[in-house]
């Protein structure tokens, strides 16, 4: 006996055997009843859903001579009998994959004109009629705007935004649904009764969610999976045959995430990687895996899940169980790890250390053990205390010394000898103060933080105590932070710093300070934040006394602005080799 697939052999004949389709077949049994049929019809949808059986069962219904009350073909006359033996001369089915030219049109439309020998009309299907070329759309359009009477289109397509807007609109446009889950695992129990194998529910579940959608999909795993089982589907033998990652890896990942247990998934891990499983299809799986946690903690969302009644059961027990913002955290990890899975040069390091932080969400922060957070603003404190008191100079310390005797002579017993070295910290002397290092809480704060200078145009210099003694800088020195200043200037200024850059200043006698500029407008720039330049000298160069003169250059001073052909010029000059160079690579300038 001819074996037949089930996707064949359990093909719907009639609009009740449809599965899923339930409003879209009965609309189309109503138009049958009351005859009022369009001249043109498009199914779409994706694929193994059911469009061109439906489109066969609607063309027997429409030529039934004595269909039944409620729209189906009776199956008994002439027509159908006729359709079922597949020698109807009324219906006719054209591949459009592989006769989309305009002569198969033509050809076509030729044949609209010979009126039907039995029944009132002839239907023409139409499978994939995306593929159909321009010309022959085109071709088309004029029949399909004002066929004869006796004439019915049925168009199935995939791809419906491939067709054109004028043939959208001259037909009734049927979408099909994916089929759930649940319709799909009903469908398969009914077949696998009629053909006599013993199932088990969660194997059937494996087989739907792997069609993804699609019936056709699903009775050709089906049938692959009844031959590898022998008549007895289990879950452990088709996931062996799909090659599916077995969903109990997926919650142990979990519960072990929850207990932080880190080393045990990283055992599991190294399991599924062995098994022949990427890395990312695990982050993928166990992606959708807490989604479907997620949806299970609200009894709203529950009948999200396109999941069996047990996996569901099972959703609900491990949601009871993961905190919400857990749930969280991990979908976004696993996010991140997703989109950059691709471009990683590591893939397994990747992931593994996705799975670490997801371990880690819900371990409590480290805590010491006296049950204080630590105070980072303390320990700067005392880190800033320690830089600054090796600069007193050694007649100060000995100074103060007497001093705080003769305050209090109860303290001096108490009060370390500060000119030896001390093992107690300085912050927990007595008597030291910030205020006798010669510093101030601004000043602390200052030196804790990056030294950035703000620029402003217009504001006043910037008070700054100098030492027992000014600084003699040098001219390079002078130049180094007259750079640095610059670098550190706001966005706001970063016209009057470019400019500055190419400025020269010179010592012109210590420590007067002197910049030559190019003109009057850029004179009046600088003299706008002149007191800031000199205020950030002084603090950086450690001079008070620096002052700063801006001068107009003279007519022979100022130094002409070389083109980028004129510099290349002076560089030949200088250097000939550069010359040669540029001519036997034949370079050009940019």
């Amino acid at each position: 006996m001819e074996y037949i697939v089930s996707a064949r052999k359990y093909r719907p004949m009639s609009f009740d055997t449809v599965v899923g389709q339930s409003a879209l077949t009965t609309t189309l049994k109503n138009a049958v009843k009351s005859g009022k049929l369009a001249h043109a019809y498009l199914f779409c949808g994706p694929r193994g859903v059911g469009k061109t059986t439906c489109a066969r069962i609607f063309a027997k219904a429409i030529n039934c001579q004595n269909p039944t009350a409620d729209g189906e073909a009776c199956n008994e006359c002439e027509s159908c009998l006729s359709f079922n033996e597949q020698r109807s001369l009324n219906i006719f089915e054209l591949d459009a994959a592989s006769n989309n030219s305009v002569e198969h049109i033509k050809t076509l439309m030729e044949q609209t004109r010979i009126p039907p020998q039995v029944g009132k009309y002839k239907v023409f299907i139409i499978d994939e009629v995306h593929m159909l070329s321009t010309a022959a759309f085109n071709a088309f359009l004029k029949t399909l705007e004002e066929p004869p009477a006796h004439v019915i289109f049925i168009l199935a397509t995939t791809e419906k935004h491939k067709i054109l807007p004028t043939i959208l609109s001259r037909c009734q446009i049927y979408d099909f649904e994916r089929m759930t889950v649940q319709n799909t695992i009903a469908h398969l129990k009914s077949v696998a009764e009629k053909e006599g194998i013993q199932y088990e529910e969660e194997a059937l579940a494996v087989i739907a969610e792997k069609a993804d959608g699609g019936m056709r999909d699903a009775l050709s795993i089906f049938d692959q999976a009844a031959s590898f089982c022998q008549g007895n589907i289990t879950y452990q033998k088709v996931i062996e045959d799909l090659n599916v990652l077995d969903s109990e890896y997926y919650f142990r990942i979990i519960d072990l995430s929850i207990n932080n247990k880190v080393g045990d998934i990283m055992v599991l891990l190294n399991d599924v990687v062995n098994k022949g499983f990427d890395g990312g299809l695990l982050i993928q799986g166990l992606a959708k895996h807490v989604r479907n946690v997620l949806m299970a903690k609200d009894p709203q969302t529950l009948p999200l899940l396109e999941v069996s009644e047990q996996a569901k059961q099972r959703y609900t027990e491990q949601a009871q169980r993961a905190d919400t913002r857990f749930l969280y955290g991990a979908l976004r990890l696993m996010n991140q790890c997703d989109i950059n899975y691709r471009q990683s040069s590591n893939k397994r390091l990747l992931v593994e250390l996705t799975l670490i932080e997801i371990a880690q969400l819900t371990q409590p922060e480290d805590v010491p053990a006296n049950g204080r957070k630590p105070r980072r603003l303390k320990s700067l404190f005392k880190q800033l205390i320690r830089q600054a008191q090796p600069k007193q100079s050694a007649p100060q310390v000995a100074a103060a010394a007497p001093q705080s005797h003769a305050q209090s002579p109860q303290s001096s017993q108490k009060t370390p000898d500060v000119t030896k070295p001390q093992s107690t910290p300085l912050s927990q002397g007595p008597s030291l103060k910030v205020s006798s290092l010669g510093m101030s809480w601004s000043n602390l704060r200052q030196q804790g933080k990056p030294q950035k200078m703000q620029i402003l145009p217009g504001t006043q210099g910037i008070e700054t105590k100098a030492g027992p003694e000014n600084v003699v800088f040098s001219q390079e020195d002078l130049e180094l932070q007259w750079m640095s200043m610059c670098n550190r200037m706001p966005q706001k200024l970063s016209g009057i710093a470019t400019r500055m850059k190419n400025m020269n200043p010179v010592i012109v006698d210590m420590p007067a300070v002197e910049v030559v500029v190019a003109n009057e407008i850029i004179k009046a720039e600088v003299e706008q934040i002149k007191g800031s330049i000199v205020s950030t000298l002084k603090l950086h160069l450690h001079n008070s006394e620096i002052t700063l003169t801006v001068k107009v250059a003279e007519m022979g001073e100022r130094e002409k602005v070389l083109s980028r052909r004129e510099q290349f010029e002076e560089m030949v000059k200088q250097n000939p080799s550069v010359g040669k160079l540029w001519k036997v690579f034949d370079l050009e300038l940019a």
